[in-house]
């Protein structure tokens, strides 16, 4: 079985987050990057599904060469191979383009990505990437097993989940509770080094979107303590206004 992980270059969570030029750009000075999270859950997977000889993992990201740290940790996890796209990622609609048009020549059984980055929290790679290919695509998977040529995938609903089998090839977005995200060891970590990494050059793609400006959330105000019952409710009447 051959499978296609997409991964995103992201800002560590713990990283401070600030604008510049009017807020019109992300600052990137200072910030330290990592996998995807929930990428980085389908990396695992796929390393799962692959062990003992059953498949080979290729990771791809779309991103300049600032990126190739973050994939060679993909490749110290159990990825066999790397493909990076040499372009910065404009939006959702530029990546799953690029993903798509290395992927229609190369007969991959299953491509896997996470739900959503968390820098954008778009959850929409998975979705355009099964459009694209013609593929079927399921997202928000929970649960995912492989039988032969079909996947089982469990996928969170509102309220409740729904189980669904699939034919391969698929599309799947993972969120936690398809595996527990991988530590390479340092036999991975020395042989990411050797491990093949393609660069190839991004298609033309029509631009959709673009971002115009950020904003950050307002600060979070004061915590008021109160330890009476009487007063508790008060405040929550005419405060809050959630009683």
């Amino acid at each position: 079985m051959r499978i296609l992980v997409c991964i995103s270059n992201v800002p560590d969570t713990t990283s401070k987050i600030t604008f510049s030029n009017d807020n019109t750009v992300f600052n990137s000075n200072g910030i330290q990057y990592i996998i995807n999270p929930y990428d980085e859950i389908a990396l695992s997977k796929a390393v799962e599904l692959s062990e003992g000889g059953k498949g080979t993992v290729t990771v791809i990201n779309v991103g300049d060469s600032s990126t190739e740290p973050t994939i060679r940790k993909a490749l110290a996890i159990g990825a066999d191979d790397a493909v990076r796209v040499n372009a910065q990622p404009r939006d959702a609609w530029f990546v799953a383009n690029q993903i798509a048009n290395y992927a229609k020549g190369e007969n991959f059984d299953l491509i896997l990505t996470g739900r959503e980055s968390i820098d954008y929290n778009g959850a929409q790679v998975a979705a355009l990437l099964g459009e694209l290919l013609s593929l079927p695509s399921v997202s928000i998977a929970k649960k995912l097993d492989i039988q032969g040529t079909e996947a089982t995938i469990d996928r969170e609903i509102e309220g409740g989940k729904e189980v669904l089998t699939v034919s391969l090839p698929v599309v799947v977005g993972t969120a936690e509770g398809v595996a527990e995200p991988k530590i390479p060891n340092m036999r991975g970590i020395m042989g990411a080094r050797t491990k093949p990494l393609q660069v190839i050059e991004p298609i033309e793609v029509k631009e959709l979107s673009s971002i115009s400006r950020y904003e950050s959330p307002a600060p979070r105000s004061a915590v008021k303590l109160v330890d009476d019952v009487d007063q508790l409710v008060q405040l929550l009447h005419s405060e809050a206004k959630v009683i």
